[in-house]
């Protein structure tokens, strides 16, 4: 069982990133004005308690996550400090690379719980994309999903070396 004594400093301080990254690279692709923006930052949250309670979560995932929410502020900065005056796109890309580097990391350092770590990624940057409706106007109209975050969702899946 993997946990974050199995890794360097600086590969569970990437372990730790992609918990944001797996959201800020469907968030940044289509901005959903603020309110959008708001719910779709808070979205993932909800995937680290169903995980943290989840008796089936593996190891890697609950440690992941303790250390996450010990160290939430520093993470988020680092994150900002990351991204600050980046355009969206190349937050997206940035993201992706994040996330390509988190899949290289626990797939040669805990390759039992690597598959289940990443779907568990996925699964956060499908609630982001599902979080706020896109193309609304006063509440009205748009789809929960835009084509942009399909296609965003897609390439999350190929950067964890998932089916996209």
């Amino acid at each position: 069982m993997a946990n974050k004594n199995d890794f360097t400093p600086e590969e569970w301080g990437k372990v730790l990133e992609s918990i944001i990254a797996a959201g800020i690279a469907v968030s940044a692709v289509a901005p959903s004005g603020w309110w959008g923006t708001l719910k779709e930052a808070v979205a993932g949250l909800p995937a680290l308690t169903t995980a943290r309670r989840d008796p089936k979560a593996n190891e890697l995932i609950k440690a992941a996550i303790a250390d996450f929410e010990r160290s939430r502020d520093g993470n988020i900065l680092a994150m900002r400090d990351r991204f600050a005056h980046a355009e969206a796109k190349e937050c997206v890309q940035r993201s992706l690379a994040s996330l390509r580097e988190v899949t290289a990391i626990v797939d040669a350092k805990a390759p039992d719980e690597a598959a289940a770590f990443k779907s568990w990624l996925r699964q956060i940057s499908q609630k982001v994309a599902e979080a706020a409706v896109e193309g609304s106007f006063l509440g009205l109209g748009g789809v929960r999903v835009s084509d942009a975050e399909k296609a965003t969702l897609r390439d999350i899946s190929r950067a964890l070396g998932m089916a996209g």
